[in-house]
């Protein structure tokens, strides 16, 4: 087992000399933006400093389980669009800043690699950002700490620790944008008994019947089940999403539409990606006491068709 010291000043190409794994290396990425790369036998994945944004994840003997699209910005304080980005502290736009980041800051800072652990095959990396001097419209009291399990499974663990004299009521997601070879002929196993709310229409939809198929665009809270499966025929595998101290899920796809409207999404790249959203929103909303701690996790599987 092999772990680092916190690592922000390091040169962006190579880490050498930290002591880091031997699977894990910066490197410049796109957009000249530092990464981290892992390079395992069992799985690869990078992992951008902006945002502590994994773009990529990919089991040994797979294609990559995440989407990122072609158009994404990769630039200093642009989102990039695909892969996990981390929503922190509001989810959407904010509620009464029109100006303030979508989906909050959390996913355009930077943040600091802390720790990096190798054992068993698994490279565990945990990444914080303290928010006291980022404008977050009265959240500036939540400490980030974001853990990123790298194997055969991919973990994704958000901790919030709250320093402040008060409650600090946050929203949270991990907003995954996974790679599927044809939306349509996709189907999403676990909601047979959840009903959702059409957040296009406003209307609350019944549990649907048999599992839940997309063929154009689709936005559907609803609340966490624990386990979604999508599968993926035209990619012949699923991909399972386990989660933890979630409330909700969110299931969504700009279609055919709403994707050619989007100058970071490529009008054709809607039948290729699905977003299953592990979070804690609107209702679901948490309070995090003085003092505490509130973490939310998601694992990530790639199996077979049934």
């Amino acid at each position: 087992m092999t772990s680092i010291a916190p690592v922000t000043d390091i040169a962006p190409t190579t880490g050498a000399g930290l002591g880091l794994p031997g699977s894990v290396r910066f490197e410049e990425g796109r957009g000249g933006l530092r990464r981290v790369v892992v390079t395992t036998p069992v799985a690869s994945a990078v992992i951008y400093l902006q945002g502590a944004h994994v773009t990529s994840w990919v089991p040994a003997g797979q294609e990559d389980a995440l989407w990122v699209s072609r158009r994404s910005a990769f630039a200093p304080g642009a989102p990039i669009r695909g892969g996990v980005p981390v929503c922190y502290p509001w989810f959407g736009p904010h509620p009464s800043d029109g100006a303030a980041p979508l989906h909050g800051f959390a996913r355009n800072a930077m943040w600091e690699l802390d720790t990096a652990v190798e054992h068993d095959g698994v490279v565990t990396l945990a990444f914080t950002l303290d928010t006291s001097s980022l404008q977050g419209g009265g959240h500036g009291a939540g400490r980030l700490r974001y853990t990123v399990s790298v194997g055969a499974e991919l973990g994704l663990s958000l901790q919030v620790t709250n320093d402040g004299p008060g409650p600090l009521v946050v929203e949270e997601a991990f907003h995954t944008y996974l790679a599927v070879g044809d939306v349509r002929l996709a189907s999403l196993g676990g909601l047979e008994s959840v009903p959702s709310l059409d957040r296009l229409t406003g209307e609350m939809l019944p549990a649907p019947v048999g599992a839940l198929t997309i063929d154009g665009e689709t936005d559907r809270l609803l609340a966490q089940p624990g386990v979604i499966r999508v599968d993926d025929p035209a990619g012949r595998r699923a991909i399972t999403i386990r989660a933890a101290d979630s409330a909700n899920a969110v299931v969504w796809n700009p279609g055919p539409t709403k994707a050619a409207a989007m100058p970071d999404f490529g009008d054709d790249e809607w039948t290729g990606m699905l977003c299953v959203e592990t979070c804690n929103v609107a209702d679901g909303r948490v309070a995090v006491a003085p003092g505490t701690t509130h973490t939310m996790t998601a694992t990530l599987s790639v199996g077979t068709l049934r």
